[in-house]
């Protein structure tokens, strides 16, 4: 599948946001983990909650989690505690994201999974049982969702968990959000300098509400700040939000977008403000990168981008697929460190007829799609990549009059 894209210079409109996967996947763990009788509320639609929620109602021990990295993480570690024998796999591109992290911290503590194909990859074969817990040292600097796993089902370990974090700790916010939600289901922990402690504990049911994604948010940050004129109004965020992504209001100031937070959610409205270069270490926002890159580049501002060393191991090697792609639009960027990105103003040729490759990434599509603001047109592959964290990103932006055609 093909989109054509043509974007307009006047965007008005109201957005009921999508539901964030990240409270979603973390609310459905936690919700098992209570035995709670309460639906979530507001739950996402996004393939990568659908493949969490078709989980927990499988009737088989056999689970294929697609490309949902983070039901990966989850599962594995609450199937490690599951009593049973379980089987989890997914898209071949996941079957090269890396799990041996979690694995063998998950091992060091009582689990008892083994790789299936190549070593330190999925698919897994876990037996699930009682963990006896402890303590796990772990690289501050891998994922959060490796640590997000282990911190929600410790307080079901005999002894609790301890996890001491080495070196600098990437991507806090997830680690907070992830704490901050185990406490409004009864489990509170101890955060002192880089050791988080959890003991034995029972989570307590409740009713659970999902906010808004700011993550998806980004994306209509860089509509209003591509736009010559614009106001949005976006429905279902909160202004004390325990996402990290809604840094991205403060980001988007320097880029010409103001941001008024109602009852409701927040308006976005166009302003003159205009950076002559950005500088942002997106070590605590990592999933931003590709909207301020795009955004950045069409509004021609330089940049100097750090901090995007899990970029590498996402959906896609998103440093590399971000110099290809905008490198069809006539901009090139440079990396550096596996972590830097940078654009200095250098430009070569356009494509014509530029088609933007999304490499099965959702990321890739809907940070692109905006540039067709300042484009006569853009062209996106595979499109249908939005489902899985945004299934109505298309039909929402048609609604602020944005033209988009499968050809």
């Amino acid at each position: 599948m093909k989109y054509e894209i043509r974007g307009t210079n006047t965007i008005n409109g109201e957005i009921q946001l999508a539901a964030s996967k990240s409270i979603s996947n973390r609310a459905l763990i936690l919700k098992a983990l209570s035995n709670s009788p309460y639906p979530i509320e507001n739950l996402s639609d996004c393939d990568d909650t659908r493949v969490m929620v078709d989980a927990f109602s499988s009737d088989t021990n056999a689970i294929d989690i697609g490309a949902a990295g983070t039901s990966m993480r989850f599962l594995t570690a609450y199937l490690s505690h599951i009593p049973g024998e379980w089987t989890i796999t997914g898209t071949e591109r996941m079957q090269k994201r890396p799990i041996n992290v979690l694995v063998e911290a998950l091992n060091a503590i009582g689990a008892h999974i083994e790789y299936l194909q190549t070593k330190g990859y999925p698919p897994l074969k876990i037996r699930g049982k009682a963990l006896n817990g402890g303590e796990v040292y772990l690289s501050g600097g891998i994922s959060s969702q490796f640590i997000s796993a282990l911190l929600m089902i410790a307080p079901t370990m005999e002894k609790g968990l301890t996890i001491h974090l080495e070196g600098d700790v990437i991507s806090i916010p997830y680690i907070k959000l992830t704490l901050k939600m185990m406490a409004e289901f009864g489990v509170k922990a101890d955060w002192s300098e880089n050791v988080i402690k959890i003991y034995p504990n029972e989570y307590k049911p409740v009713k659970y509400i999902v906010e808004s994604d700011w993550s998806a948010a980004s994306y209509w940050y860089e509509i209003v700040a591509l736009a010559d004129h614009a106001e949005i109004e976006l429905r279902g965020l909160f202004k004390d939000s325990g996402q990290g992504d809604s840094k991205v209001a403060d980001l988007f100031v320097d880029l010409g977008v103001n941001t008024e937070y109602t009852e409701n959610g927040v308006i976005l409205t166009k302003t003159d403000r205009f950076a002559k270069k950005m500088f942002h270490n997106f070590v605590n926002e990592p999933d931003l990168a590709q909207t301020f890159v795009v955004t950045c580049c069409l509004k021609n501002i330089p940049f100097l981008f750090t901090g995007l060393q899990t970029l590498k191991i996402k959906e896609t090697d998103r440093i590399e697929a971000l110099k290809a792609e905008m490198k069809k639009l006539g901009y090139l960027l440079t990396d550096s460190k596996d972590s830097i990105l940078e654009w200095n103003g250098e430009r070569c040729d356009a494509e014509s007829d530029p088609v933007i490759a999304t490499y099965e990434d959702h990321r890739m599509a809907m940070a692109f799609a905006p540039a067709a603001i300042k484009l006569t047109h853009l062209k996106i592959n595979e499109p249908q990549v939005v489902s899985k964290s945004y299934p109505n990103y298309w039909n929402d932006l048609n609604k602020v009059g944005f033209d988009i055609k499968e050809i």
